[in-house]
């Protein structure tokens, strides 16, 4: 569910028209919704109730402070893989102990900030970075939590780019080591591993992140029933576990309905896990603001090209990658129509609407795959109609840079009759600012 639709053929965010916004704001434009990024959240915490579990905000999807705030003021905690974004979620006032800092290169540095801050959770991805986060941690007299991640060697079906789980990514341990790492952790901290205050790091954890964009429950579950396997065992050589972080990677509806509500997930998950005696976390983040935004447009040029049809906006690849990273699929359509081109609740249905041409829709950098939608049917359009880029909310912006020296866009959060801008248009200064003398 989300909060974009069309009255009286005018796409309106919440209570607010997308013209109005593009007439005061300009184009290209990122419009997020407040009353679907809560919407999401909020099905999520309802759905794992039972487990108390720990809802952490993946930043990466998308950290503008305004939209991390909301959540944080909602209850969230947050995910990070970063000294950057650890820097975000405590400057959009998250709350350091429900911070869950992952990634697979944390430096020493980072390490260092990570641990001074009081983050919760460290989600350690190797046997040398847990070597060092027990060094850095005891060098500066402090205890630090971990959680081993380990890769269960599920296939989660889904872009090979975003696939985490699989024996052959970059990402964690293989579960089959896992035992060992433990072990060999034990030893080296002998009779230090009994005092709970001890300076350095705490393993009293499992995390697992299988992928993104996941639009089944089978994988979650396998990976889930190897995983309590591990801690039964780790348990019985006498090793206190207590947390189990279950990562993120929920799908969301892109093309028609292909993604499960949260409470899909949890009913398959939640017997599984109650009365274990472990701290569940979940970090969800696409699932939360993928469907709470749009990227709003506006048609520069129709023309032609051989057979090909070319509708030519201002936004471009550096705006929103997805598209040309990955060949993903976001709806586009007009925001303004006529009755008849309204599209249906499914909003890929839209295709078989009559009078439809098919188009590639474009942007004006140097690159042909500079591109949102190829051979894509759409109502006719003309130089001055707006777009929208549906599902934009999650690696939208966050993805966005200034190649070409391209300005990036600005950003609006709606609040039901209202918006504001939460992060301006950047100016040609802007882009060579940290180039000057």
């Amino acid at each position: 569910m989300d909060h974009f639709e069309y009255r009286d053929g005018q796409l309106y965010c919440e209570g607010v028209s997308a013209d109005r916004i593009v007439q005061e704001v300009g184009t290209p434009v990122y419009v997020y919704s407040k009353a679907t990024l809560l919407h999401h959240f909020g099905q999520i915490v309802e759905a794992f109730a039972p487990l108390d579990a720990t809802v952490c905000y993946a930043v990466k999807t998308n950290g503008n402070l305004h939209i991390c705030r909301v959540l944080a003021e909602a209850g969230a905690g947050f995910d990070v893989v970063s000294g950057g974004e650890i820097h975000r979620a405590l400057a959009a006032g998250g709350d350091p102990a429900r911070i869950v800092f992952a990634g697979v290169g944390k430096s020493d540095r980072e390490i260092a900030e990570a641990i001074e801050a009081g983050v919760g959770l460290f989600n350690v991805e190797s046997e040398p970075e847990l070597e060092n986060i027990d060094r850095i941690a005891g060098r500066m007299g402090r205890p630090a939590r971990g959680a081993l991640r380990v890769n269960p060697d599920v296939d989660p079906r889904t872009h090979t780019y975003i696939t985490t789980g699989k024996k052959e990514t970059k990402f964690g341990v293989d579960i089959e080591r896992a035992m060992a790492i433990f072990r060999a952790h034990a030893r080296r901290l002998g009779n230090r591993a009994a005092a709970p205050d001890r300076p350095g790091l705490h393993l009293r954890g499992i995390h697992l992140h299988i992928g993104s964009q996941i639009t089944t429950v089978q994988p979650y579950v396998d990976a889930t029933a190897k995983t309590l396997a591990l801690i039964d065992g780790l348990r019985g050589e006498g090793f206190a576990i207590d947390s189990l972080d279950l990562g993120g990677g929920f799908g969301i509806n892109y093309q028609a309905e292909e993604a499960l509500p949260a409470s899909a997930f949890a009913e398959a998950l939640v017997p599984m896990l109650r009365g274990r005696g472990l701290r569940i976390t979940l970090e969800p983040g696409r699932f939360i603001a993928g469907n709470a935004g749009v990227m709003l447009t506006q048609v520069q040029y129709v023309k032609s090209g051989g057979d090909r049809r070319f509708v030519i906006v201002d936004a471009a690849m550096n705006d929103l990658i997805r598209p040309m990273l990955y060949g993903a699929f976001h709806f586009i359509w007009p925001t303004r129509v006529k009755a008849s081109f309204v599209p249906p609740a499914v909003r890929t249905e839209a295709a078989n609407l009559p009078g439809l041409s098919a188009v590639d829709v474009v942007g004006p950098i140097c690159e042909s795959g500079d591109f949102f939608a190829k051979d894509r049917p759409l109502p006719p359009v003309a130089r001055g109609d707006r777009l929208a880029i549906f599902s934009a909310g999650a690696y939208g912006f966050a993805m966005a840079s200034q190649y070409n020296a391209r300005p990036r866009p600005p950003e609006v959060l709606v609040d039901g009759e209202g918006y504001r801008i939460i992060r301006r248009r950047e100016s040609y200064d802007d882009l060579i600012a940290h180039e000057r003398d």
